[in-house]
């Protein structure tokens, strides 16, 4: 028996490959509104998805649907709900991408240490000088507050305690601790990582309670000398607050890879602000991340088009 693969987002030739290999048919979807996606899922027994949104009605429309692969981690994008209680697996590559947005985090608080970015733009017109303007910092002795003890969390606190000789703690309200890396703090208090830590990264997925949280409350909390990052979701974000803080000099600088709105609208109040880094939710796109995305979402569907459960599912059935 063939089966369709629905594909609404391009991936690697190498995913793709894998499934064809295998005896399934690819389609590749017409695009990504409700309307395409409805009309693409009719006849697909599987969908490997990106970051178009599979609502309620896009699963309902899939009556052959019998698993979903997110070409990622986070499941946001997907009603996993209306999913599950369908008898749909919904899988992830949790695996994929965690070194390579740690490795970005690390990137970041390196240079926003540093100011690499003003200073880029400071030789680029004429201002040699710039360089007794900005006090950079050594990171040997700093606090990295983490918040999320998961994959991505815990390999950051690896790398910046054996790679910078930082200090790190760890907010995680379901994890009990922490062996590896040794040296890390975990914190119960989430207030005392924002009120004592040099940088704050968070590294949480999106829930009714994460929702909107990191706003003004918790900026107002942060050391002026402070940096605050956020390359999990932009929806965890109030990004008027940060921009309120950061125009106000009331922390050192920001760095953002996700945004509350994907892309960003063209005039972004933060776009005016020369103290925060930002990048097109790229963290985890590096060629080795998203070939293990391709081929981890496709050997997922595999898995369950050949009656197997799948290694890496996101509910359950």
């Amino acid at each position: 028996m063939s089966y369709t693969v629905l594909i609404p987002q391009d991936i690697i030739e190498e995913g793709k490959k894998y499934l064809t290999d295998k005896g399934y048919k690819i389609k590749m979807g017409k695009g990504i509104t409700v309307d395409d996606l409805i009309s693409d899922v009719e006849d697909a027994d599987a969908l490997l998805v990106r970051t178009a949104s599979f609502t309620k009605e896009v699963i309902e429309a899939g009556k052959k649907l019998k698993v979903i692969a997110r070409h990622g981690v986070g499941c946001d994008n997907i009603d996993v709900d209306t999913a599950t209680k369908r008898g749909i697996w919904v899988c992830f590559t949790p695996e994929a991408n965690a070194n390579s947005v740690a490795e970005y985090t690390l990137g970041m608080i390196i240079a926003l240490a540093r100011f690499f970015l003003p200073a880029d733009r400071a030789v680029r017109t004429g201002d040699w000088e710039m360089r007794n303007k900005f006090p950079a910092i050594d990171l040997k002795g700093k606090t990295l507050g983490i918040i999320g003890g998961g994959r991505i969390g815990t390999r950051l606190a690896k790398k910046a305690i054996h790679g910078l000789d930082m200090k790190v703690r760890i907010y995680d309200p379901f994890v009990k601790e922490i062996n590896d890396p040794e040296g890390v703090e975990i914190v119960r208090d989430e207030e005392i990582i924002f009120g004592e830590s040099d940088f704050v990264s968070l590294h949480i997925p999106v829930t009714e309670e994460t929702r909107g949280k990191y706003g003004k409350k918790y900026f107002n909390m942060m050391k002026e000398t402070s940096f605050f990052i956020n390359a999990a979701r932009g929806e965890l974000l109030n990004e008027n607050d940060l921009y309120d803080v950061l125009k106000d000099k009331r922390i050192s600088g920001a760095a953002l890879d996700v945004y509350e709105k994907e892309p960003p609208i063209k005039d972004h109040p933060l776009y005016s602000l020369d103290n925060i880094m930002l990048t097109p939710h790229n963290a985890a796109l590096t060629k080795e991340a998203v070939r293990r995305m391709a081929l981890g979402a496709a050997m997922g569907i595999d898995e369950v088009l050949s009656g197997k459960p799948p290694t890496w599912p996101f509910n359950k059935l």
